[in-house]
């Protein structure tokens, strides 16, 4: 499991996906699920990282889930039609 910050704006953004980028490296199982239950403090680009992240786990044939996503980034991909990419983590 990858864990995101507290905070992702756009000025972490860089810094946060090269992190999970690297987690995925080493990540060995086919289930890759992002913790998201930290994020506090966001804005748009906390979506895109996920967006990315996701891309590049099912680029390595790894199925892409996130756990504990906040209600507004979850509005937010609603908003913006990819809701139905960030699929929840079984609990």
């Amino acid at each position: 499991m990858l864990v995101l910050p507290a905070e992702l704006t756009h000025r972490q953004a860089t810094a946060c996906l090269a992190m999970l980028m690297q987690g995925l490296k080493v990540h060995r199982e086919s289930a890759l699920v992002v913790d998201a239950h930290a994020l506090a403090v966001f804005d748009t680009s906390a979506l895109a990282v996920l967006l990315e992240c996701r891309r590049e786990a099912l680029s390595e044939d790894k199925t892409f889930a996130v756990q504990g996503l906040p209600a507004a980034i979850a509005g937010m991909a609603r908003l913006y039609g990819v809701d139905g990419l960030l699929t929840p983590a079984a609990a």
